[in-house]
């Protein structure tokens, strides 16, 4: 065996060495005195020998159970103590490392995130080959940030790094860290670094992740008190300090942290060169990639290659990150299996989407007065989608209860929006207030149903005048900025703060003026909508396109 593996183990499991050996020593010296005592017992005198054999057996029956009570305890706690908790109590690691190899995720298996996945290779080729680096005098990265939105594959890619670098790997959550006790989560740190150079040192290199590491990194702030903040800081203050003293020795050890908050929630200490080097942004998937992934997660399970059109799917799938779809196909054949089918279909499909986004149908019976105020609510919303916003497709009308809405009408991107405008802004606006209006127009009173519509509409009219400029009054600024932590009293004029509140009902007015006099225009369309929306309870797209090329309406 080679002399450094040796090395390796007697330095990671000293303690149990010199347990078992120690446990030897006891065992050769307990039989040598019985051996002795025998020979004693044997050269003594006949009537002594009766009656140590009479008592004998209740001897070594007590003598026996206490033994093996006291040698349990002691190795418990032995274990405990030394082996479990590593001698530091609560603050001992024992997470078991991965070997790369066994991960089993490959670079093929990373779909899309061609930019993230080129930036990881440059790395994986440092890890497996530093002399090249070495040679000009560079150093490894010591640690890499992976930033985006959940589900993107932030963990898939760190693995597929272990997997092609081929040396351990220890994952780990930020929340892990951090306990009720002071310090321990400094000691844990500790651990991990101990374990990682072990490794590296064995392995030629390791590489820990640490997933949601905002948990751990955030921004350091005073302790209000109650030691929560000052456990949250040491960590990472131990962190940073870990880091750092990876550049006493070159030993080849890489972080990968990941997170869904903002670069800037994290602390600045953590952000710097030498420590997080590397940024890798992993974004959602576009088109292409959303075709690419679909047909990896279909071609795990029996379909239907003939019906399943996966350009369709990638269109109608706008916004989804790897794990939705993922989500969708394993729905899917849920679905599949329910209906005793042998293979997924398009249907299929549909149906799981629809269930995942809308949620299950509730069995809620409604009066028909509801059920008449649900149709037109719904059918305003329909209307002023189709009317006034060209890129949202009205896939789907129901007056079904699902979720916690009495119904809900669906209206997908056709494509991804990066940067909304003005005028993208107010659509949406006047969207939410479509059922306002619809439900004012028919009734002459609105409803409780309005409520999630406002909400979203004011959000929307709020952030144009107080964070985007777009109000009427030409107030410019970010005035978020000045309210921040309650001093908004102090940096912000009570006169400027009326402003902008008549600026955002000015915008909410505008819209609803503009979609009242759209559905009054439009009168026939949202009875006829109303109408068949109440009695077949659910319109798909088709139902829908037809209804609208009946009456002669065309998209804008």
């Amino acid at each position: 065996m080679n002399w450094k593996i040796i090395k390796f183990y007697l330095r990671l499991y000293w303690l149990r060495i010199i347990l078992i050996v120690v446990s030897l020593i006891i065992f050769i010296i307990f039989n040598l005195v019985i051996m002795a005592g025998l020979k004693a017992w044997k050269e003594s005198e006949s009537y002594l020998r009766q009656s140590q054999l009479a008592v004998f057996p209740l001897q070594m029956f007590m003598y026996s159970v206490m033994g093996i009570i006291q040698g349990a305890v002691y190795v418990f706690m032995m274990y405990w103590m030394f082996y479990k908790k590593g001698g530091e109590g609560f603050t001992q690691v024992t997470k078991k490392a991965v070997k790369g190899k066994e991960l089993l995720i490959t670079w093929d298996d990373v779909i899309g995130m061609d930019e993230a996945k080129q930036e990881s290779l440059e790395v994986v080729k440092l890890i497996k080959d530093r002399a090249e680096l070495q040679r000009i005098g560079g150093r490894i990265l010591r640690g890499i940030l992976m930033l985006g939105p959940p589900g993107c594959g932030k963990t898939y890619l760190a693995k597929a790094i272990a997997t092609e670098a081929d040396i351990p790997f220890i994952p780990m959550s930020g929340s892990e860290f951090v306990e009720m006790f002071v310090g321990v989560g400094a000691g844990r740190i500790r651990s991990l670094f101990k374990r990682a150079r072990q490794l590296a040192e064995l392995k030629g290199g390791c590489i820990i992740f640490i997933d949601e590491i905002d948990a751990v990194g955030m921004q350091r702030a005073a302790d209000p008190g109650f030691g929560g903040q000052t456990e949250t800081n040491t960590t990472l203050n131990q962190l940073l300090v870990e880091m750092d003293g990876l550049k006493e020795k070159d030993i080849n050890i890489v972080i990968i942290g990941a997170t869904n908050m903002p670069e800037n929630f994290l602390d600045s200490a953590l952000l710097r060169p030498g420590r997080f080097d590397r940024k890798i942004y992993v974004d959602l998937p576009g088109l292409e990639d959303r075709e690419k992934l679909f047909a990896y997660y279909i071609k795990k399970i029996k379909y239907n290659a003939g019906d399943i059109k996966f350009d369709r799917l990638a269109k109608i799938a706008v916004g989804y990150s790897p794990a939705d779809i993922a989500n969708v196909i394993r729905e899917a054949t849920l679905i599949a299996v329910r209906h005793k089918k042998d293979a997924i279909t398009m249907k299929e499909i549909e149906e799981a989407r629809e269930r995942i986004e809308l949620g299950i149908k509730r069995k809620i019976k409604m009066s028909t007065r509801e059920k008449w105020q649900t149709a037109y609510h719904e059918a305003g919303h329909a209307i002023v989608t189709y009317l006034l916003a060209p890129g949202k497709d009205v896939f789907k009308a129901t007056i079904i209860p699902r979720k916690e809405t009495m119904g809900v009408v669906w209206t997908p991107e056709k494509e991804e929006t990066f940067i909304k405008d003005q005028n993208g802004l107010s659509n949406d606006i006047k969207i939410s207030l479509g059922s306002y209006a619809a439900e004012k127009i028919k009734f002459g009173y609105t409803t409780a149903g309005v409520d999630m519509d406002f909400q979203n509409a004011l959000g929307i009219a709020h952030n144009m005048v107080w964070r985007w400029g777009m109000g009427k009054s030409g107030l410019i600024g970010n005035f978020h900025t000045l309210i921040r932590r309650g001093v908004q009293s102090l940096l912000m004029a009570e006169e400027t703060k009326a402003k902008l509140d008549s600026d955002v009902q000015e915008i909410l007015h505008t819209c609803l003026k503009e979609v009242t006099e759209l559905l009054t225009k439009e009168s026939a369309l949202l009875d006829r909508f109303s109408q068949e929306l109440f009695q077949k309870e659910e319109l798909n797209y088709d139902e829908i396109e037809a209804i609208f090329k009946e009456l002669g309406k065309a998209r804008s």
